[in-house]
């Protein structure tokens, strides 16, 4: 890994990896945006020398999660070994609760992230959190969970666009979250 205390620098590839190789209390702000439990898979597309978007496009990420005992499983296993004991009884509640599916694949793969992006934050630091409103109610309870209600924040609610409702029952899904958490007490 390179010198952190020199410069700035660009990791590619999954933050878990580097996030595990970086010292304790090294961070002072993070901001996170992750993934958002989509269920789709996004592209990124080309313009031709017109400007126009052309045909050429290339896969960039695909947001979709499914539970998998391999991946899924251990990291609630990691948690259960770590000292964030809170997290993992959270972590293992919300399995026992809502099954092995989707949702919880995507909040193992958030649970072991913001346990170690606690570990790298600094005792002043912050974390700001952006997500949907889909797991924003989970992700504030792991967020919780790991950090400590008391060192919760804020939600910052904010309108994306002017919202469209698909069906007549439901209200207009506009709006994304960011939840804020530290500084650590």
């Amino acid at each position: 890994m390179a010198d952190l205390t020199t410069g700035n620098h660009l990791f590619y590839g999954d933050n878990l990896d580097v996030l595990r190789e970086m010292p304790d209390g090294f961070v002072d702000l993070v901001y996170l945006d992750p993934p958002f439990n989509s269920n789709a898979t996004y592209s990124h597309l080309f313009k031709d020398e017109s400007g126009q978007v052309s045909g050429a496009q290339i896969a960039a990420f695909d947001d979709t999660w499914h539970w998998d005992d391999m991946v899924s499983g251990q990291a609630l296993i990691d948690l259960r070994d770590s000292p964030y004991q809170e997290a993992a009884k959270m972590l293992d509640a919300m399995v026992g609760f809502l099954g092995k599916n989707p949702m919880t694949a995507y909040l193992s793969m958030m649970a072991v992230r913001l346990v170690e992006l606690h570990r790298v934050l600094k005792d002043t630091g912050s974390l700001y959190l952006h997500c949907d409103p889909t797991a924003s109610h989970y992700l504030k309870i792991l967020l919780d969970a790991v950090f400590g209600a008391r060192n919760f924040r804020n939600e910052i609610v904010w309108q994306r666009s002017t919202g469209k409702s698909l069906m007549s029952v439901r209200l207009p899904t506009n709006h994304d979250v960011i939840l804020g958490s530290g500084p650590i007490e």
